[in-house]
């Protein structure tokens, strides 16, 4: 899961991973959706913000961890890097990668996308394709490692590897206080 922007459109007295949604922060909402799919791993890039204290919880499980990124000025493609690099540590040969700023993408998205076979595979929620997306081992060379872009670029290269999965839920991005204000 990728949690190390800087939120730079986010107007708050907090970091935005750290605002309060719903009576936690922002962050937890999708860890503990990604933990709740029963992933091998959970592995939440961060970077900018200092989020453990928030995920202090999950963090105690085996089976969530943080792996920082020195480099998340450089753009999504760094943490996706670092996310991707922690992975093939682990031993994993394939990632299911969402954003920390996604709180009402549920469990179930995670798990169908996971459960995909396809190389490349993305949620897509009323028909819009939008994170989370399984990317498999052998893709990962493919993926650009600077700038703000990721799978999306895999996407429109290789049209062919992509499975698009049907799956429940919302997928709104939360970038600004409107936003949160909107979907809280």
């Amino acid at each position: 899961m990728l949690a190390a922007g800087g939120g730079s459109r986010f107007a708050g007295a907090s970091p935005k991973l750290l605002a309060d949604f719903r009576g936690r922060a922002l962050v937890t909402w999708v860890v503990d959706a990604a933990v709740a799919a029963g992933l091998d791993d959970t592995l939440v890039v961060t970077g900018a913000v200092d989020v453990e204290g928030a995920l202090a919880s999950a963090l105690a499980s085996a089976h969530v961890a943080c792996v920082h990124n020195d480099r998340w000025a450089g753009g999504l493609a760094t943490s996706l890097h670092a996310g991707w690099t922690a992975a093939a540590d682990r031993g994993h040969d394939a990632v299911v990668v969402g954003l920390g700023d996604q709180p009402l993408v549920p469990a179930e998205a995670w798990r169908r996308v996971a459960a995909s076979t396809s190389p490349l595979a993305v949620a897509t929620f009323s028909g819009e394709r939008r994170p989370p997306v399984r990317l498999a081992r052998q893709l990962w060379p493919l993926l650009p490692v600077e700038g703000d872009e990721g799978a999306r670029v895999l996407m429109g290269e290789r049209p062919e590897l992509v499975a698009e999965v049907a799956c429940p839920g919302e997928a709104a991005d939360i970038d600004t206080m409107e936003d949160l204000e909107r979907w809280s």
